[in-house]
């Protein structure tokens, strides 16, 4: 693994996306052989980066697909561990919402109908008028 440059923060310490796919695919195969569950912090470790930078890599089009691939390979492990009972299933809704943009969804329907509102806003334009006339 090539590191990057002392003094140069921004430098990617991964060039090309063979050697990454590489490494990735080493990350889940260790996870499977010691019966581990898959995380994102634990492929950044992994990778020798910090998960801030993983999700970095995300956004960089040479790195993107890939990084999407293996963070859905970790989603899709999370929700199967969800529905087979596997794991702590508070962290499991906590992960998915923070880390993949689930979220609790309430449908709700509104209606109004134009025609009521009339007799209300001539009843309450009415109602201030008196105020003002008794003030």
């Amino acid at each position: 693994m090539a590191g990057a440059p002392i003094g140069n923060q921004n430098a990617k310490k991964y060039k090309d996306e063979k050697e990454l796919s590489i490494l990735i695919d080493k990350y889940f195969k260790d996870c499977d052989d010691n019966d581990k569950p898959y995380t994102m912090s634990g492929l950044a470790y992994a990778l020798d980066i910090d998960r801030t930078t993983l999700i970095n890599y995300g956004e960089d089009k040479l790195f993107s697909t890939l990084i999407k691939k293996a963070k859905n390979r970790v989603q899709a492990q999370l929700e199967e561990n969800a529905l087979t009972g596997k794991g702590n299933s508070t962290f499991t809704i906590f992960n998915l919402k923070n880390n993949y943009g689930w979220k609790d969804s309430i449908d709700a329907k509104v209606e109004t109908n134009v025609d009521n509102i009339t007799p209300l806003i001539n009843m309450l334009m009415n109602t201030t008028d008196d105020k003002d006339e008794n003030s």
